[in-house]
């Protein structure tokens, strides 16, 4: 018997803008759990990305034509492989999760400090791995 899986090979994401918890949207504070505890978020003009110390929650939404919302919710301990990769204005974290599943978000319009920052919470990240 044959069986084929299918998956979404990459899904690309592109944030550009810091956001604070009490700027969230509620319907995305609901996926931030009580015993986690929140670090960082960016949005884009319709998606969030949710840093907290123990996984990254993605927002997907589609607010043209047929609304939808995927939420994409990584614990850090199912990152089989990442990479950060600095170019200049920009930020890429590229993942493979353990079910193979590839993801690579972007942020772009970054200086030097919002780079930091980026690079602790991957650093903060892959120490959850070990």
């Amino acid at each position: 018997m044959a069986y084929i899986k299918f998956k979404e090979l990459a899904k690309y994401f592109d944030f550009k803008t810091e956001v604070k918890i009490e700027d969230l949207e509620d319907y995305a504070k609901e996926y931030i759990d009580s015993k986690e505890n929140f670090i960082l978020a960016y949005k884009n003009n319709k998606d969030y990305c949710i840093f907290t110390n123990k996984r990254l929650i993605l927002f997907d939404r589609d607010p043209v034509g047929v609304y939808y919302k995927k939420v994409h919710i990584i614990p850090y301990i199912s990152i089989s492989t990442s990479a950060i990769n600095f170019k200049p204005g920009k930020v890429e974290l590229l993942f493979s999760l353990d079910s193979g599943y590839q993801m690579h978000i972007n942020f772009i319009d970054m200086n030097h400090d919002k780079k930091e920052n980026l690079k602790t919470i991957y650093k903060l990240m892959m120490s959850i791995k070990l």
